[in-house]
């Protein structure tokens, strides 16, 4: 079955790599044909434009995105080409498409997915289904949780997902992006949150804002959180809630370490 809301845009041209190289957040080295990548391209002031997946392919590459943001992705990479020997356009002839054998760069929980001509696609996975899987991985969606300049990569965790390489010579909003990671306090964070009141767009509370929701699939969401007001919170057991009805927070194993890390300085 098909995932919904995706557009392919094929690069394909003995400078895509380059291109690539000096453009986007995802490592291009060592990359074989077959192999799938998460990245992102930023404003210059490292925000981002458009993530996605992206597939080597023994010519170029498949980038994955969200149909909404594939038109801007896509001129964008057209300016950056220059004279580069690279030929982009969108591949309506492929599609995205459930894999049960296969996995995603982002999570270990999040369906894999292969790409197969459109006409072996098979129906679209229905929305809700394809919201619950991600928001249970805790993996936010371009489109949903956030859109173009909206957020920092970080924000939604591309970091913790390998969708940044910080030892790349260069990549827009690179600066932005190292200044962040080198401050070593990340101020906002993408987690995943469980409560009766969840939809998007509302408060988390605890006594005051720590958070919105973006998006939920039942008692199940993911929330844009300041991470200082969320350990003060947790630290001084607060009660926190969503639409007056009880909140809580599965925080992954990074998570836990991150506002330990806080927690740690704020004893200092």
């Amino acid at each position: 079955m098909r995932f919904p809301h995706r557009s392919l845009i094929r690069l394909s041209g003995p400078d895509t790599i380059a291109l690539l190289e000096r453009t986007v957040t995802n490592s291009v080295k060592d990359w074989a044909a077959g192999e799938v990548r998460y990245g992102a391209l930023l404003t210059p002031q490292g925000k981002i434009i458009s993530d996605y997946t992206v597939l080597r392919t023994d010519d170029g590459v498949l980038l994955d995105v969200h149909e909404d943001a594939a038109e801007d992705l896509m001129k964008r990479l057209k300016m950056f080409r220059l004279r580069a020997a690279v030929e982009i356009a969108l591949d309506d002839t492929f599609a995205a498409v459930r894999d049960p054998d296969g996995s995603d760069p982002r999570s270990p929980t999040l369906w894999g997915r292969k790409w197969v001509p459109l006409a072996e696609a098979g129906d679209l996975i229905p929305d809700a289904d394809w919201t619950a899987n991600r928001i249970a991985a805790g993996v936010p969606e371009w489109g949903s949780d956030y859109r173009a300049a909206e957020v920092f990569p970080t924000d939604i965790n591309m970091d913790v997902m390998g969708g940044i390489d910080y030892k790349k010579g260069c990549f827009v909003g690179q600066e932005v992006a190292s200044r962040m990671k080198r401050r070593g306090k990340i101020r906002k964070r993408t987690l995943i949150v469980h409560g009766a009141g969840l939809t998007a767009g509302a408060d988390i509370l605890a006594g005051a804002p720590i958070g919105t929701v973006t998006s939920a699939a039942g008692d199940t969401g993911l929330a844009l959180v300041r991470t200082d007001r969320l350990q003060k919170a947790l630290t001084g057991s607060a009660d926190l809630t969503c639409n007056e009805a009880p909140a809580r927070f599965e925080l992954q194993d990074w998570a836990e370490a991150e506002l330990a890390a806080l927690t740690e300085t704020d004893d200092e």
